[in-house]
């Protein structure tokens, strides 16, 4: 026993030793230790975030995005993700963590095993069971809702976790903005009515933008496309910048949507008398613009197809068949909008024998005769006028065709696309048009999951009742890219003082390297967090160039000349100072400068909203 006190206080001892003098050595922060290595420019890389992150030795490409996470870059993921946490934790959420690997069966249950295509994988365990990689996780947070929620007094509820992903996306593409696999924070919360799903929706709202402010990355919200994920309403956080794959609609008087959804106010004409139904030759005319130039006529006097290939699903039955999408000759189709109207699983361009095998012509088509296909009609078209469409026949086209008489489509609903000179629906402006990264989203899903799995609970009036649900993500990865892409310039990254790896970047230059290190212990004394660059044959200019790509935003520079007056150098990052400090109290300083700068990003970041 006396032995066993012994070891424990000598143990003891020993950890209060590392602590105060070593633990920051034993937590490699020495250049000359690090496992990455920086890498000259290539060209290669299509955006910022993705070219200094590489060239850091911040990340690492394994395959087509499937990307590995470096000692330096895995600092910044995990500062992320604690501001992730201490948002979630504030608004109630607990966390916790879900299988990669699931049972189809859940999927099944919701019918998304059936609808989603290609970017679900499918893949059967040893004893034959259909099983999927998770893309998301509503089916199995909903499985775990019936499990542990049996009454209304156990209402609200929201759970969270930090999980990978895959996806198996056809088109990866910026570095970390568009890969395979990633890491989310997904969350998951469970209402009795709609009213604590509407408090719960508004609070992650809120959280959301304290994430993104916190991490130094101005956002905007717009509605956004139910898409797979089904439900009441969803909105988008959109990170604007030009190199994003989103195409963003928004209003001086409000109105914010992305463009899948984008609404706008069209133009409707006055009534025409009916008349007959007659075709004539029009050679050389399969675009709009030279069918109205033949004829004499405005675009908004024609009404054009536009067809398609959807794949659908009935029960585990899988099938194709031909959309017609007729629209306004003036407008453009929204695939989008039309893929959601008709409940297609996939949409693609049909070849043009697909197109001729149900008795179209391409550049002649409509959907007038045809009766083995899908057509989806604009609600641009108007019942009381006269239209020149396609008469499936080379060269020719019909006058007169009038909806509802001459043709009868299978859905009638906005499928048009706002382009640029679109009205606002709302004030009557012209929309704006921008492009942007989509950081994180929110949707009220209801009782979609709910009914599908089962997940009930007993009400204060004693009827069972499905649980109302919401599902809220954020992109980690894609959110490290988007603040890379934020706070650049051509040398390197410029990391926020929340997010970046470290907090000081200390350069010895110094032939005696004394001092510096003990710079270098005193600041991790201080718990300072200190890259240091200790290496002995880098030039001064190697140095100082990897520095500027590492983008610590604070340097001090320990040089013999400074050293004869008891001084170091220090800079910032950003190039807004550059001076000189005496070593006396430079701990303190550097304390007071990473308060001052964590404060002032945020009021930064809120200042652009």
């Amino acid at each position: 026993m006396i032995l066993y006190g012994s070891h424990y206080i000598y143990y003891q001892n020993l950890w209060k030793w590392c602590s105060k003098k070593t633990r920051g050595v034993i937590t490699i922060m020495r250049m000359s230790q690090l496992f990455s290595r920086t890498l000259r420019p290539t060209g290669k890389d299509e955006t910022a975030s993705a070219e200094f992150l590489v060239r850091a030795g911040f990340i690492r490409q394994l395959a087509a995005g499937i990307y590995s996470y470096l000692p330096i870059a895995q600092r910044s993921i995990n500062k992320i993700e604690n501001i992730i946490r201490e948002e979630m934790d504030r608004i109630g959420g607990q966390e916790i963590t879900m299988p990669v690997v699931h049972p189809a069966d859940t999927w099944k249950e919701t019918n998304r095993y059936f609808e989603i295509d290609k970017e679900l994988t499918k893949f059967n365990d040893r004893w034959g069971r259909d099983m999927v990689l998770a893309m998301t996780h509503e089916e199995i947070a909903t499985t775990l809702i019936k499990s542990e929620i049996i009454s209304y007094k156990q209402l609200p509820q929201t759970i969270y976790q930090i999980q990978t992903k895959w996806r198996d996306d056809a088109r990866p593409r910026a570095g970390l903005i568009r890969v395979r696999e990633f890491t989310m924070k997904d969350s998951y919360s469970a209402a009795a009515n709609w009213e604590q799903l509407d408090k719960q929706y508004e609070e992650h709202f809120h959280a959301y933008f304290k994430m993104f402010n916190r991490c130094g990355l101005p956002v905007i919200t717009v509605q956004s496309d139910l898409g797979m994920m089904g439900g009441k309403m969803a909105h988008e956080f959109m990170y604007l910048t030009s190199m994003g794959e989103d195409s963003l609609v928004t209003c001086d008087c409000g109105y914010t949507a992305n463009s899948e959804v984008a609404v706008f106010k069209k133009e409707f004409l006055a009534s025409q008398d009916e008349v007959e139904l007659k075709e004539i030759e029009t050679p050389g005319t399969e675009s709009i613009e030279d069918l109205s130039k033949f004829l004499g006529v405005n675009s908004t006097d024609t009404v054009k197809a536009v067809f398609y290939i959807g794949t659908f699903q009935k029960g585990e039955d899988e099938f194709e068949k031909l959309v017609i999408a007729q629209i306004r000759g003036d407008l453009q189709v929204n695939e989008t909008k039309i893929q959601n109207a008709i409940k297609a699983k996939a949409l693609r361009p049909a070849a043009v024998e697909e197109i001729e095998g149900v008795g179209c012509v391409a550049g002649y088509g409509s959907a007038i005769g045809i009766k083995n296909a899908v057509v989806v009609a604009d609600d641009s078209i108007q019942k009381n006028r006269n239209y020149i469409v396609g008469a499936n026949k080379v060269n020719y086209h019909l006058t007169g065709a009038r909806l509802g008489r001459d043709f009868t489509p299978d859905f009638i609903t906005d499928i048009a696309n706002a382009v640029e000179g679109a009205i606002c629906s709302c004030c009557g402006k012209q929309l704006i048009f921008s492009r942007g990264v989509e950081v994180g989203n929110i949707f009220k899903l209801g009782t979609k999951y709910s009914e599908s799995v089962g997940a009930v609970f007993n009400d204060i009036d004693g009827k069972e009742k499905p649980v109302i649900m919401g599902s809220y993500g954020i992109g980690v990865g894609r959110l490290l890219a988007s603040i890379v892409e934020e706070h650049h310039d051509e040398n390197g990254i410029i990391w926020p003082m929340s997010v970046s790896p470290y907090q000081v970047h200390l350069i010895n230059l110094s032939k005696n390297t004394e001092k510096a290190e003990e710079l270098y212990t005193s600041f991790i004394d201080e718990g300072i967090e200190v890259l240091f660059d200790d290496r002995t044959k880098e030039r001064a200019g190697v140095k100082f160039k990897d520095a500027d790509l590492f983008g610590i935003p604070l340097r001090i520079i320990v040089g013999d000349k400074s050293l004869e007056t008891e001084e170091v150098e220090f800079k910032t990052r950003c190039g807004k100072i550059n001076t000189t400090l005496k070593l006396e109290g430079i701990t303190k300083f550097l304390k007071e400068k990473i308060d001052l700068m964590l404060h002032e990003e945020v009021l930064s970041v809120t200042g652009k909203l």
